[in-house]
This record gives structure tokens, C-alpha cells and sequence, in this order.
């Protein structure tokens, strides 16, 4: 069957070019970034960085005239030549979503280095400031950055496209006796004097540029890990984070050689918009994995497995993120099979599917392709749990078809064949074609592996995954739901992800009663699990059962985790609780990163 026809249903190929980025102003094809010299300045006071960004360029074209750079609400002070030489500038194009597009004119092409001097706004969506009042240690300020999908151009002029990778050399200046660590080589002996050097010399997807500055302690974990974050989490950090040097190996032995030399992470305030950011050498973490039970350390599997995909392999632009998350996702799995046993494995998967499910109620069907679709809106929309687990549910399902044996070389190879580049779904598609499906033409045809990727919702026939581990929860809901108090269940030896399952499985409408039951046997108000207490709240809200609302009220305004704070504001606006969420984003809002806020606004109608 050929490509065109299914293509055709996605998307119209004479109006979109399908190896172009459409959330960049670069002209990264005429001319290229290809390592970024960053002198930064890191002011509290004014909540700003002051910056010198020295871009060295290769030419892809002749005769190129100027160079294009993404930018959003930078103040640019100075452009010039490496040997001081003033060239001219203009901002254009200015986008709500995209920034502006700045405009150097080149005095020929032999002016391979851009010296640009820019200030950032206190406003840039990429950087979080907290006072010290919003930190653990109430001592020190803090700061930290989120670049994916297109925020580094809020802190860097540059050419902000996965489609262009660069290396990069930093040094940033901070207050003495802070930390600053970054998408680089951190070296934890570094003396507190304000004056802290970086280095990335392998290329990296700009997306990936991240920073982060405050009160900070370092602890080893393994030979190639170890944790960063405030003092007085550290200890609980490295306790719930130790099994990482583990994982590593588990990877290894999927993926091939770990090319990144170590694998740092940061725990950050809980206003972290997400799980995890994988970013090479430093992955972002938020502080609610720290369970106690290691229950939630999935995520940094999960962000360990970037360091292949995404990091490794790289989408090439924000419509192909199922590439970079798909395939992460499976190998999440693979890892936590390997260190936590199968019966986790399954019970996180089954997991999924069952968010995957809920997603595809509400997600448009004209949404539900693997490729996001997102070229003339905002990318921050192509990560919902859908481009995540159903580009999972699509591994899986070459596993299943080939054989775990045969899927695991052609993973390998894959890995290995596309390293430091960035691919399209399209590029995707022509390597499978060219390799599983000659060499397993018996088990997968190209029909079936195209309506994975660019078919409506998921194949027909297509069953999910399921885990008999879940069978005693089921057992449990129904002799609950047909009257049976909850003291009497027998839960004894349930998982967290039992109790997740247990909470999302219940019906639409309770009584209060039930409710009420619930809360007082299994304490779920009161949980200080975050992905336990998301599901209750979840359900009270739908169900108006009010004793919940100064726990959900503290919830909200303590995490920033754009995965559980959505969801519950959008519970809230659904169940008609307007006047008691108004009063809860007020409280909360000034505490999100500046990327949730922006999210939240526009859903919330704010």
C-alpha cells in the first residue's frame, strides 16, 4: 500500500512540507548553528539574565545573506562580528506563539561567528524565579529553566529547532554560595565563588539547553550518577533515586554504549512542570517521585531512556515528538521490568492503556494519528498522554510481532543508525520499510504499519495490554460497588499501582456514603503519594464530595506538575466548582512556571 492515500486522511501534503519545522523562524537550511559560546549573568534582583551568546555558523548555501534566529521577548542590545564589527538587525514576525523572528544581515559568508549582547524579560516563559519563601531551604532564591519544546529562545537567541544541533561552552556568573548546574558536565568540587564553567561538546537538539541555579548539594549515587538538589531533600533523593547506576546497565544491554559519560539528576521545587526533563547529563526531576517506596521511579527510567531516544535520536520537529516518546515509553518499560520484576512492568502499562483510553474520549479524532499535527499551533499540544501512549501500545505491538529477540536488534541497529540526527515520521517510515518489513515481511506488513502511525485511534482488533495481577482489584471493586464496606476489602499487598488502578476503575457517580467510606478507611485525602491523591481528588471532584477541598486547595497551590494540576482544574470547571477554583489558581498561580500559567489561562479562560 503506499503512503499517499493515508497520508491524504492526516494531513494535505501540497500544504504542509512535512521535513519542515514549522515552530522556527531559522533558516537552518541556507546556514547553520553549530556551537553556541554562553556568557550569562544570573540577576535575582531583577529576575533577568544578562547574556553574550557568540554562535559559530556553517554554511549549508552559497551566497546566504542572512542569518534567522528564533527569539521571544529578548532584549537585544548589541549584534556584531567576532572582531567587533556592528552588523544590522530587525525583529520580525512577531508571534503569540513563536516569538519573533530575528533578522542579521551578513557581510559575507565568510563571517563564520555572531556576537550577540540581550538581556531576558522577567517574564520569559522558559525561566522560573523563586524567592526564597518558595524554596525548601527559605535561605536562598532559585532559578531554573524548561526549554522543550520552544522556550529556549526565551533565554537564548538561536536557532530553536531540533533540526539543528549544536555544542555549547557556558560560563555563569552567581551569587556567591550558590550552585549553578547545567546540560553539561557538572563537576559537584567546584567552590561556591559565583564563576561556574560548562561544557557539552557532543551536539544536542536546543530543546535540551537547560540551567539551573540555587542552593545546592551534591550526593553520589554510582560511578556515573549521583543527585543535586536542595539540602534538605538529599538524603530522601538519593535513598529513592539508588537503583539508577542499575538501570543504566539495563539500557546499556537494550540500547548499546551510554555516549553521555554520566548521568546526573536535579530534584527541583515542586513547581517543576513536569515529571521529568531529559536533558543530557542533567535530567530534571520533580520532587513528587520521592514516594518513600520507589514506586514512582518509572520517570527516571523514563528519562534515562531519552538518553537514546530523543537525545540520541531526535524528532525533527514537535509533529514527530512520538518518536522521541513512543519508543521512550516501551523502553521505560524494559528497564522496570528488568530492575522491578514483570508483574510492575505490566501493572505500568496496563496503567497506560488505561489513560490512553480516557485520552481518545476527549482528544478529536482527527487528532489521533501518531504524527501531533501541531504545525500552525502550539507544540506544548502534541504532549498529551495520547502521543505518548499510543506510540507505545505501537512498540509494543513490533515486539510482539517480531519477537522480543528479533525487535531488540532491529531497535539496536535503529538507535545506532540515526545517532545525533534528528528523522520525520517519513524518514521513520522509509528505514522500516527498507528493514522489518523485508526482513520480517511475514509478521508485520506495510498496510498494518501504516495504520499504526497515521490511522485514526488504534487498529482494529488491536486488544491492549493486560495484567492478571489486576484481577484481585477487580474482584475487590465489585464486592465494594455491590455494597461491601471498605474496611472489609482485602488489599493487603496492593502496589501503588493497584490503588491507581483501583481509584480510575470506579464508576462516574458515588454516593457520598461511599465517598465517605472510602476516605475514612484508606485515607486517600490524605495521601502523600501525588499520583494517588490525583486520582481521589479526581473522583470527589466529579462527585462534589467537599470535605476534599482544603487538601486539594494545598495540593494545588504546593504542585506545579502540569500532569496533575490540569486534570484537576479541568474536574473542577467541569463540576461547576467556579467560585472555589477561582480562588484556588489565585492562590496557586503565582507558583507555576511560567509555561503552566500561560497553559492555564487559556483553558481556564483567565
Amino acid at each position: 500500500m503506499s503512503l499517499d492515500p493515508i497520508l491524504q486522511k492526516e494531513t494535505t501534503p501540497t500544504t504542509w512540507d512535512l521535513t519542515r519545522d514549522y515552530h522556527s523562524f531559522a533558516n537552518s537550511d541556507e546556514v547553520q548553528v553549530t556551537h553556541l559560546s554562553l556568557a550569562l549573568i544570573v540577576d535575582f534582583d531583577e529576575q533577568r539574565l544578562v547574556g553574550k551568546a557568540t554562535l559559530s555558523l556553517h554554511y549549508l548555501q552559497e551566497q546566504v545573506t542572512e542569518l534567522w534566529l528564533d527569539t521571544r521577548e529578548l532584549i537585544l542590545l548589541s549584534v556584531a562580528t567576532l572582531t567587533g564589527e556592528s552588523l544590522a538587525y530587525s525583529l520580525q514576525e512577531t508571534s503569540a506563539i513563536l516569538g519573533q523572528k530575528l533578522v542579521i544581515s551578513l557581510p559575507n559568508s565568510q563571517c563564520d561567528h555572531i556576537c550577540i549582547h540581550y538581556k531576558t524579560s522577567p517574564e520569559a516563559q522558559g525561566l522560573q524565579w523563586l524567592t526564597p519563601e518558595q524554596t525548601a531551604g527559605k535561605q536562598l532564591p532559585y532559578l531554573f529553566s524548561q526549554s522543550q519544546p520552544i522556550n529556549a529562545r526565551s533565554w537564548i537567541p538561536l536557532q530553536d529547532t531540533p533540526k539543528a544541533r549544536i555544542t555549547f561552552d557556558a560560563k555563569v556568573q552567581v551569587p556567591k554560595g550558590m550552585r549553578a548546574v547545567m546540560s553539561a558536565m557538572n563537576h559537584p568540587e567546584m567552590p561556591l565563588d559565583s564563576i561556574f564553567s560548562f561544557q557539552m561538546e557532543k551536539p544536542i537538539p536546543t530543546h535540551l539547553m537547560a540551567l539551573a541555579v540555587g542552593d545546592l548539594a551534591f550526593q553520589a549515587i554510582g560511578p556515573r550518577s549521583g543527585i543535586y538538589t536542595e539540602p534538605s531533600m538529599l538524603a530522601a533523593a538519593a535513598c529513592e533515586f539508588d537503583d539508577t547506576e542499575h538501570m543504566l546497565d539495563v539500557a546499556e544491554s537494550l540500547l548499546g554504549p551510554y555516549v553521555w559519560d554520566r548521568y546526573d539528576m536535579i530534584i527541583l521545587p515542586p513547581s517543576f512542570p513536569f515529571g521529568g526533563m531529559e536533558n543530557p547529563r542533567l535530567a530534571f526531576l520533580t520532587p513528587t517521585l520521592i514516594a518513600g517506596d520507589k514506586s514512582l521511579v518509572s520517570t527516571v527510567a523514563h528519562e534515562l531512556a531519552h538518553s537514546w531516544t530523543g537525545n540520541l535520536v531526535s524528532n525533527a520537529t514537535w509533529r514527530d515528538l512520538w518518536l522521541n516518546e513512543g519508543f521512550t515509553t516501551y523502553f521505560t518499560n524494559r528497564i522496570v521490568e528488568a530492575v522491578y520484576g514483570k508483574e510492575q512492568a505490566e501493572l505500568e502499562w496496563v496503567i497506560e492503556f488505561g489513560r490512553l483510553k480516557e485520552e481518545m474520549t476527549s482528544l478529536p479524532k482527527h487528532r489521533q494519528t501518531l504524527p501531533a499535527n501541531v504545525q500552525e499551533g502550539d507544540p506544548n499540544l502534541a504532549f498529551n498522554r495520547f502521543t505518548y501512549d499510543k506510540a507505545s501500545m505501537f512498540v509494543h505491538d513490533l515486539e510482539h510481532r517480531l519477537g522480543r529477540s528479533n525487535f531488540d536488534q532491529f531497535l539496536y541497529r535503529y538507535v545506532a543508525h540515526f545517532a545525533f540526527k534528528a528523522i520525520t515520521t517519513e524518514v521513520f517510515v522509509e528505514y522500516a520499510r527498507e528493514t522489518l518489513l523485508k526482513e520480517h515481511a511475514d509478521r508485520i506488513s506495510e498496510t498494518e504499519l501504516l495504520e499504526w502511525i497515521y490511522g485514526e485511534g488504534l487498529p482494529a482488533g488491536y486488544c491492549g495490554p493486560t495484567s492478571s495481577s489486576l484481577d484481585k482489584v477487580d474482584d475487590e471493586l465489585v464486592c465494594f460497588l455491590q455494597g461491601k464496606v471498605a474496611s472489609r476489602l482485602t488489599v493487603k499487598g496492593w502496589r501503588v499501582h493497584h490503588w491507581q488502578y483501583f481509584l480510575t476503575q470506579l464508576p462516574e457517580v458515588l454516593s457520598q456514603e461511599q465517598l465517605m467510606d472510602l476516605d475514612e478507611t484508606f485515607l486517600f485525602t490524605q495521601s502523600t503519594n501525588a499520583e494517588i491523591a490525583c486520582d481521589w481528588f479526581r473522583v470527589a471532584i466529579r462527585n462534589h464530595y467537599d470535605p476534599v477541598l482544603p487538601a486539594l486547595s494545598a495540593y494545588l497551590v504546593h504542585i506545579g506538575r502540569g500532569k496533575f494540576v490540569r486534570p484537576l482544574y479541568a474536574e473542577l470547571q467541569i463540576a461547576g466548582y467556579h467560585t472555589e477554583l477561582k480562588d484556588i489558581y489565585a492562590k496557586a498561580r503565582p507558583g507555576y512556571h511560567p509555561s503552566i500559567q500561560v497553559q492555564l489561562d487559556k483553558s481556564l479562560g483567565f
